[in-house]
């Protein structure tokens, strides 16, 4: 939030620009034991949408991603069973890949998102769904 504020001022200055904040599925699903990781998540997506609107009028928009479990090394730690009941419950039966992410923070950050603000673009492979 800190730095938005600063990365901020030089957009307008150029006349637009684009922020993508990271938050998680958990930020509107919960999790047991991840209260406090929820509640930030959760306070990233209204930060979004409310930046967006403010930055807006001067050509910067302002998304979020919420990725599910990503295939990571944490992840790679977990019992096989934990993993495994994670991968049934997503529609897609897998976990998401980091390249996933990063292709959505991609696109969001591309022309072709050019009028796409105040958005949060769930990557979790169906978890949600």
């Amino acid at each position: 939030m800190v730095m938005s504020k600063y990365v901020v001022r030089s957009m307008m200055a150029d006349g637009g620009g684009r922020i993508v904040n990271i938050s998680s599925i958990v930020a509107g699903t919960g999790y047991s034991g991840l209260s406090v990781y929820s509640a930030t998540k959760a306070s990233l997506v209204g930060f979004t949408k409310s930046l967006a609107r403010e930055v807006g009028r001067v050509g910067v928009t302002v998304n979020a991603v919420a990725p599910g479990f990503v295939d990571t090394d944490m992840t790679q730690a977990l019992k096989p069973e934990d993993r495994e009941r994670i991968v049934r419950r997503s529609a897609l039966h897998r976990l998401v890949g980091v390249d996933d992410v990063a292709n959505a923070v991609e696109f969001l950050l591309s022309k072709r998102a050019n009028n796409i603000t105040g958005t949060v673009l769930t990557v979790d492979a169906g978890n949600t769904a």
